[in-house]
């Protein structure tokens, strides 16, 4: 995999996406800085990860993966971490109780704070600025100096991050994950609704296995995996210099590691296979997530996979359709079967979200819930038709009580729109939402286990 392959040989490609720095000394010191830094994450959370991701491909395990589209600097409190981390949790729990199937939990998290960009400038009443590509990068404000990029927004990205996956560790290890607590994980605004209806008769279910298997003697309290959960991170790996600077090599095995995030993914405007951005990620050994979108062709994701997996290691790479409602059907069954027929063993997980984003009547980004439905049913009966696994679901999702995304239970209309949309770039299901699709998802997947 690493053959003539550096932390920085990715310079030497053509790099789509990045940012346009007016003081080059100044971001190479931002680099500096980092460097000198300890890794995010470490080896052996990542191989941890890839050996979960394996099991996921043969079809024993399931992925979760979930969190804001693009994380901000001034909303990342803990209130706000701990709510998307107890909607992982809650949709976790109903994907395993469901469908009797262990679930690989995977925060967009702490790391998503750059954003592509279909334009490098936008325009407003006449005034050209640079486009805002991610609190990592430039400030959502329209103004110039909001607009210019500035690299002491990397070390603020590392900051953040780095405060946030403590938090994280602490609630997944430290006794907010136990599943004595199930019934304390649903937020209030979510309570009283039909999901948090669902969800509170689950937990009681849960509850009463839990007190049944103690009165025959099982010895909760010596068993880890009812007190805590695994939980890892990932984000887009788009700014290619804030991810060299957090490269480390593993001393025991000799092998690269991004220190940013367990799973690092390419997105669809960045997964050209002679890229600077693949260049970056084939020479790593975490697991890696590649978009896949409409366009994509059987040979684009062939040559693709034997450039950054030609070892077809086990775990390594996780393929995200990204379709949109009504192209999946007949987009994805021939690149499964090719894969198929190539015996490349993937993660196939589903992204429901990028591909049906629309305009409201009222001028607002927003996504239809029955359009996110339609291309999560159409996934499973895909892969079910063509004898593979559907391995996971990727969700653009706040613990928020927000209304971004139209439909669902409750209803959410245009004017509903008004009333809670947070979100500085993509909608995004709130908690109720989320907890819907969980449900259904989980009906689909024990079907399509007993089949």
């Amino acid at each position: 995999m690493n053959e003539m392959w550096t932390p920085d040989s990715w310079r030497q490609r053509t790099a789509r996406q990045l940012p346009t720095y007016p003081d080059a000394a100044a971001l190479a010191q931002a680099e500096r800085q980092l460097a000198g830094w300890p890794a995010l994450i470490f080896a052996g959370e990542a191989d941890a990860l890839r050996t979960r991701l394996a099991a996921v491909a043969r079809g024993e395990a399931f992925l979760l993966q979930g969190g804001d589209c693009a994380e901000s600097f001034e909303d990342l409190g803990a209130d706000t971490v701990r709510d998307t981390f107890r909607v992982i949790l809650q949709m976790a729990v109903v994907l395993t109780y469901g469908a009797a199937c262990p679930v690989v939990k995977l925060g967009r998290i702490a790391g998503q704070f750059a954003k592509p960009r279909s334009s490098d400038v936008e325009t407003v009443d006449g005034t050209a600025l640079p486009s805002y590509r991610g609190d990592i990068v430039n400030g959502a404000e329209f103004t110039a100096a909001a607009r210019t990029p500035d690299p002491q927004r990397l070390i603020r990205a590392y900051s953040h991050s780095a405060s946030v996956l403590n938090l994280l560790r602490a609630l997944a290890q430290g006794g907010f994950a136990d599943l004595h607590q199930v019934h304390r994980w649903t937020a209030d605004f979510v309570r009283d609704s039909p999901q948090g209806e669902r969800f509170e008769a689950l937990a009681g279910r849960i509850a009463d296995c839990l007190a049944f298997m103690e009165a025959c003697g099982f010895d909760a309290a010596r068993t880890p995996q009812l007190h805590a959960v695994e939980f890892y991170t990932s984000h887009e790996a788009l700014h290619l210099h804030y991810e060299q600077a957090l490269v480390r090599r593993d001393e025991a095995s000799g092998r690269w590691y991004g220190g940013s995030a367990h799973l690092l993914w390419l997105g669809e405007r960045t997964r050209e296979v002679e890229g600077a951005h693949v260049e970056f990620l084939r020479g790593l050994h975490n697991p890696i997530g590649i978009k896949v979108g409409p366009t994509a062709t059987p040979s684009d994701l062939q040559r693709l996979l034997d450039r950054v997996d030609p070892d077809r290691v086990p775990g390594r790479v996780v393929l995200i359709s990204r379709m949109g409602a009504g192209k999946l059907p007949n987009r994805l069954p021939a690149l499964v079967r090719s894969l198929r027929e190539a015996q490349r063993d993937v993660v196939w997980c589903c992204d429901p979200m990028h591909g049906n984003t629309v305009s409201s009547a009222n001028g607002y980004k927003t996504r239809d819930f029955a359009a996110i439905v339609t291309e999560v049913r159409d996934f499973f009966a895909v892969h079910a038709a063509e004898g593979s696994h559907a391995g996971g679901l990727h969700f653009e999702m706040t613990g928020q009580d927000v209304t971004e995304c139209r439909g669902g239970a409750q209803g959410l209309t245009d004017a509903s729109l008004e009333e809670r949309y947070r979100s500085a770039c993509d909608p995004r299901l709130n908690g109720s939402q989320s907890l819907e699709l969980a449900f259904m998802a989980a009906e689909m997947l024990k079907a399509g286990r007993k089949a």
